[in-house]
């Protein structure tokens, strides 16, 4: 299976749902897009998210998924729906097959089950001829520390992709992109959360605020209450739309790791992890890569980007490389005046001052992310520059620099 195979999950029963979860987490070839045991909203997400497969946890009394089984036959043919249940009886499977359901899954799954009847569903869908929506880049821009300058980063190489890009505020409860660009949203992501069962092109353009002819903004709400009322699995659907009908959605997240936030991360295609270089923001962003690996995300989604650096701070590039695990693909230089007047002026950087130092390193940086790997000729000019600038002897000051890490 070429591309992932993308499933819903309705199960009334918590174990029953874990246990689907986790099976399809194990697979490379699944990808769960949405779960829960609310049947409405569940219908409303498959409908809206047109997955590979649904698969429909059945009881004793199932006459109310049985009737979702026959209404999603009739209503989204293209997806695959499969009926589970702990040892099914032949009248039950009957009964989910006549309904509409293609396949039957008994639980507790087992792997090889699972993987016969994925095979039957990747058939399915390729002899399906819908065509399938182009679907954008998601990068996010993330720091587990206040204060690195993610949403400065974050807007600045928005600003600098040149295709259709939206740049998306998840900071729900103290998002302040909108003064980073000088625009007054009168719409956030609450509305389209709030609307998402009718979103397409149209409305989700209506609901973004406009900055230039290749970048839009979704804000964050403006009243608190409106943030408390959007779920993760909102955020996964309108990433999902935001990802058809952009080319590019750069995310500003909060700094911590709650299931909204979380929900971002899971869907973007790179995270560029903003550090600067003091003791406690490196050892932030070491926990934050210790995190990612028990999340499952491979080390090359994450891009490793310093912010704010001098030539005059007095730590060592290659042990703070060595600390974290990873190499530092960009490094954007201090000047906090030019940073500072860009923001009071509502003006990315890279517009208002395009020659700038600054401005100049997070091209490179966009440039970078948007071929999604780094170029062995560029990175070969990277590391020399970056020995010249390094290569000096360490003060007996940085001696015991991974012990005062350790110490944090």
């Amino acid at each position: 299976m070429t591309q992932p195979l993308t499933f819903v999950v309705l199960s009334t029963d918590l174990v029953n749902f874990k246990a689907i979860r986790t099976a399809l987490t194990a697979e490379a070839g699944a990808q769960l897009l949405a779960g829960g045991n609310d049947i409405d909203q569940l219908y409303e997400e498959i409908v809206r998210l047109k997955p590979s497969a649904a698969i429909i946890s059945l009881t004793e009394n199932s006459d109310a998924s049985l009737k979702l089984i026959q209404r999603l036959a009739s209503e989204c043919p293209t997806t695959a729906l499969i009926s589970a249940a702990h040892n099914g009886s032949p009248d039950m499977i009957l009964q989910s097959l006549r309904a509409g359901a293609r396949e039957f899954l008994r639980l507790p799954i087992s792997t090889e089950e699972l993987r016969t009847v994925m095979d039957r569903v990747a058939a399915f869908a390729a002899s399906q001829t819908q065509k399938p929506k182009a679907k954008g880049k998601i990068v996010a821009v993330f720091s587990s520390k206040g204060g690195c300058g993610t949403s400065f980063v974050a807007t600045n190489l928005a600003a600098s992709a040149d295709a259709r890009t939206i740049l998306l505020d998840l900071n729900l409860q103290a998002g302040d992109l909108p003064l980073f660009l000088g625009v007054d949203p009168k719409y956030s992501i609450a509305d389209m959360v709030e609307n998402r069962a009718q979103l397409d092109e149209s409305l989700i353009h209506s609901f973004v605020t406009p900055y230039s002819s290749h970048l839009s903004l979704l804000a964050a709400p403006k009243q608190a209450d409106s943030a408390d009322e959007i779920e993760p699995e909102h955020v996964f659907s309108v990433l999902q739309h935001l990802r058809e009908t952009f080319e590019y959605v750069v995310i500003d997240p909060q700094h911590t790791f709650d299931s909204i936030t979380l929900a971002a991360l899971d869907q973007s295609d790179e995270i560029v992890l903003v550090l600067t270089l003091d003791i406690p923001a490196i050892r932030s962003t070491q926990r934050a890569l210790e995190i990612f690996d028990r999340l499952g995300y491979p080390r090359k989604k994450i891009r490793i980007v310093v912010n704010r650096w001098s030539k005059q701070i007095d730590l060592d590039l290659r042990e703070v490389e060595k600390f974290i695990g990873e190499p530092v693909v960009g490094f954007i230089p201090s000047d906090y005046q030019t940073a500072v007047t860009s923001i009071n002026l509502g003006q990315p950087l890279v517009v208002s001052d395009p020659n700038s130092k600054i401005a100049q390193e997070i091209r490179k940086i966009s440039e970078k992310l948007s071929v999604g790997v780094v170029p062995i000729s560029d990175s070969k000019t990277r590391n020399s520059l970056l020995g010249s600038l390094f290569k000096r002897d360490v003060p007996s000051s940085r001696i015991n620099f991974q012990a005062s890490l350790e110490k944090v």
